[in-house]
C-alpha cells in the first residue's frame, strides 16, 4: 500500500483538525507521516463493538483505544441509557477496571462523560474483577456497568465492556442501539464531560469500596456445597498454588479460599502484583500452559495438589492437576467444566438440594461431555452462541419465567459461573469450586485427574481441540471474511474421510439464536468442527470435538479431523 484509503485519510484529517484533540496526540500522529500501513490500520475504521464492547491496541487513532474513543463510546452509551431509562431518580452506572495500561484513566474518563450527561457514575477506586462489576450492577440496582479490560489479550491492548441493568454484557439488540448512538457522534466536541471536582460536588461521581467487596465475597462463598468438610481437615490438607497473572484476582481469590477453610495456599510471588506489561508471561491467558510455567516450577518444589490461575480481569480460570506419574496435567476448559458440573450437581443431589427444574447452559462450541453429565443428574441443557452474555440472557429468562433454576454455565474458553449472583463468568467462584472438588476427592484418595478418567469411563471419551490463525489489520479482516465465505459457499460433503451429515450456518439465525457469523459442521461419526471469527482479537478460531471408544481412539480421530480441516483453512 503506497497511499491511504479515502476512509483512513478522512478520519486522519478529522483528528488533526479537531480542536478538542490535544497537541500531544496530534504530534504522535504527525510523527507517523509516511508510515502508510500504520496510519491505515489506525484510521481505516472506527474501533467497533465486538463480542463484549470495544477492544483494541492502545494509541492515537479512530481504530485504537484512547481517551477519545472511550469518550465517544461513553457518550453514545449515555444517550442510550437516557433514552431507555424510565425508573425513578437519576440513572447510574457502575465502573471497574483491571491492571492494564491506562485502565484507571479510561475508567475515570467514562465516569466524567456519564456525569456530564447527568448519569451517576459509581466508580471503584482501584482494580476490581469483571465478575464483581457484574455483581455490583445487580446489587446496587444500577442502570448499567462498564469494565475497562482487554481480558487475556496481549499487553498492548485495552478494552471497554458494557453491561445492562441485569449485570450481563449487552446482547445484540441492546448493543446495536448503543452503536447507532455512537455513530451519530460526528465530532469529539459533542461529548459532554465535566471535571472530577464538579462531578463529585454534584453527587454524579460516587466512589465505591469495601462494602461492595464484602457483599461480593459473601455471594461467591455461598456457592460452596461442603463448608463443614472444608472447615475440618479437608481444607487444610489441600496444597494449593494460585497465580493471578498480574491481574485483579489476587485479593478475592485468596480471601475466598481463606473463608472456605483453605489455609495451605501459596501465591506465585512474581505474578501477584498488578503489572500492565504482564512481564513474566508471553500472554496472561490461563488457557495457555506457558502461563503456568512459574506455578508448575513452584508446584514441583512444594508438592502442590492443584495449581490455579486467573486472567487479568479474573473472569477466566485455568487449573493444573497431577497425573498418576506425578507430573502436572493442564486441564482444558471443557475438562474443568465437566469436573465442576459433576461435583456440584452430585453434591446437591446427595444433600437433597438438587432442584427438579435445574438447568445447565453452555455454548455451541463447548464439549458435549458436560451436557451428558448434566442430563445424568436430570438437568435440562441449553446451548447458546459463544459469549457469556448469551448465558446471562438465559439466566434472566429463567428468573423471569420460573421455568428453570440456573445451576451452572460455562464456555470451553475457561469461563464458568455457578449460582445466580452475577451474569458473567467468574474465575473467583470457579477457583473456589474446583478447589473444593479437589479437597473432597482427596479425602477419598483421588486426584481430579482420577475423577476425569472415571467420567470418561462413564460418559465416553470426549476430546476437543482449538486451532486459531491471527490475521492482523485491514488485510487480515478481509482474509478472515474470505475463509468464512469459502466454507459457506463450498460446504464439504466429507472431511478426513468422514461424511458431513449437517452444515449449520448460524448467520441465518438457527434454533431461535441471534444471527452470528459462525459455521458448524456435524459429522456422521458424532464429531464436529466449527469456524468462528473472534469478536475480540484479529483471529479466526476453529473448534474441534470428537467422541471415541478410548483415549487413544479419540486422539487419533481428533488429529485426523484437525489435519483435514486446517489444511483447507490454510490453503
Amino acid at each position: 500500500m503506497t497511499t491511504l484509503s479515502e476512509q483512513a485519510q478522512r478520519n486522519l484529517q478529522q483528528w488533526l483538525n479537531d480542536t478538542t484533540i490535544d497537541e500531544q496526540t496530534k504530534q504522535e500522529l504527525q510523527s507517523l507521516d509516511g508510515q502508510v500501513s500504520e496510519l491505515e490500520d489506525r484510521f481505516y475504521r472506527d474501533l467497533e463493538f465486538g463480542t463484549g464492547g470495544l477492544r483494541g491496541v492502545i494509541g492515537a487513532g479512530s481504530n485504537r483505544m484512547n481517551s477519545y474513543t472511550v469518550g465517544r463510546a461513553t457518550q453514545g452509551l449515555a444517550e442510550y441509557i437516557l433514552s431507555v431509562h424510565n425508573g425513578e431518580g437519576k440513572p447510574s452506572v457502575v465502573i471497574a477496571h483491571d491492571s492494564r495500561h491506562f485502565s484507571p484513566e479510561f475508567s475515570l474518563e467514562a465516569a466524567l462523560v456519564l456525569a456530564g450527561n447527568g448519569i451517576v457514575a459509581k466508580l471503584f477506586p482501584s482494580l476490581r474483577s469483571t465478575p464483581e462489576l457484574s455483581f455490583a450492577v445487580r446489587n446496587l440496582k444500577a442502570t448499567g456497568g462498564i469494565v475497562i479490560t482487554a481480558s487475556h489479550n496481549p499487553p498492548e491492548y485495552n478494552g471497554y465492556k458494557v453491561y445492562n441493568n441485569n449485570g450481563g454484557q449487552l446482547v445484540p439488540d441492546e448493543a446495536e442501539q448503543v452503536i447507532a448512538k455512537i455513530r451519530d457522534i460526528d465530532s469529539f466536541a459533542s461529548i459532554k464531560r465535566i471535571s472530577r471536582e464538579e462531578a463529585e460536588q454534584q453527587g454524579l461521581l460516587v466512589w465505591l469500596g469495601n462494602d461492595e467487596d464484602e457483599a461480593f465475597l459473601d455471594a461467591v462463598t455461598s456457592i460452596s456445597v461442603n463448608r463443614e468438610l472444608l472447615a475440618g481437615d479437608a481444607g487444610q490438607n489441600l496444597n494449593i498454588i494460585y497465580t493471578p497473572l498480574h491481574g485483579t484476582g489476587n485479593r478475592p481469590v485468596k480471601e475466598g479460599l481463606k473463608r472456605l477453610g483453605f489455609t495451605n495456599v501459596t501465591i506465585v510471588e512474581q505474578q501477584q502484583e498488578p503489572d500492565g506489561n504482564f512481564s513474566t508471561v508471553k500472554s496472561p491467558n490461563p488457557e495457555e500452559r506457558e502461563a503456568f510455567t512459574l506455578a508448575i516450577e513452584l508446584g514441583e518444589k512444594i508438592g502442590a495438589d492443584i495449581l490455579i490461575g486467573t486472567d487479568p480481569d479474573s473472569d477466566r480460570m485455568g487449573a493444573v492437576v497431577k497425573d498418576p506419574s506425578g507430573k502436572y496435567f493442564v486441564l482444558t476448559g471443557n475438562q474443568s467444566g465437566a469436573i465442576m458440573i459433576h461435583y456440584y450437581l452430585s453434591q446437591l443431589q446427595e444433600q437433597g438440594k438438587l432442584p427438579s427444574n435445574g438447568a445447565v447452559v453452555k455454548t455451541i462450541v463447548t464439549s458435549e461431555m458436560g451436557a451428558a453429565i448434566a442430563e445424568y443428574y436430570h438437568a435440562t441443557v441449553y446451548n447458546t452462541l459463544t459469549g457469556f452474555k448469551y448465558i446471562g440472557e438465559k439466566m434472566d429468562q429463567f428468573e423471569a419465567s420460573g421455568e428453570h433454576t440456573f445451576l451452572f454455565g460455562y464456555e470451553e474458553s475457561y469461563g464458568y459461573l455457578a449460582g445466580n449472583y452475577a451474569r458473567d463468568k467468574d474465575a473467583v467462584v470457579a477457583a473456589l469450586l474446583i478447589s473444593e472438588a479437589a479437597a473432597y476427592y482427596k479425602q477419598q484418595g483421588k486426584t481430579l485427574y482420577d475423577v476425569l478418567q472415571e467420567l470418561y469411563d462413564q460418559f465416553g471419551f470426549f476430546l476437543e481441540g482449538l486451532e486459531s490463525r491471527t490475521l492482523k489489520g485491514k488485510d487480515g479482516v478481509a482474509q478472515i471474511q474470505g475463509i468464512m465465505e469459502n466454507w459457506r459457499t463450498n460446504s464439504p460433503s466429507e472431511i478426513g474421510g468422514v461424511q458431513v451429515s449437517e452444515a449449520l450456518d448460524y448467520s441465518k439465525g438457527l434454533n431461535g439464536l441471534p444471527k452470528e457469523n459462525v459455521l458448524k459442521f456435524m459429522l456422521a461419526d458424532g464429531s464436529w468442527f466449527c469456524l468462528r471469527p473472534s469478536g475480540t482479537e484479529p483471529k479466526i478460531k476453529v473448534y474441534f470435538a470428537v467422541r471415541g471408544d478410548s483415549a487413544s481412539d479419540s486422539e487419533a480421530r481428533l488429529n485426523n479431523l484437525k489435519q483435514a480441516v486446517m489444511s483447507r483453512v490454510d490453503g
